[in-house]
């Protein structure tokens, strides 16, 4: 007989941090700059959404990032 330990479900989450810095187009539209990034959060210990202040490549700034739902 051979035994096997099954390990727990991780609670963490992966969810999306977006970029909310603006560029603007060759039109004169303002569109978001799309950056992103990819992080884990455990729902049990940090209820709220995250939020961090994080370097954008594309506008070359420091810039708040928003949790998105990743798809």
């Amino acid at each position: 007989m051979s035994l096997t330990i099954m390990a727990k479900k991780n609670a963490s989450l992966l969810v999306k941090l977006v970029s909310t810095a603006t560029k603007t187009t060759k039109t004169g539209e303002e569109k978001l700059t799309g950056y992103f990034c990819v992080k884990k959060r455990n729902p049990k210990n940090l209820p709220k959404k995250l939020e961090f202040r994080k370097y954008d490549p594309v506008v070359r700034r420091h810039v708040l990032f928003k949790e998105e739902k990743l798809k």
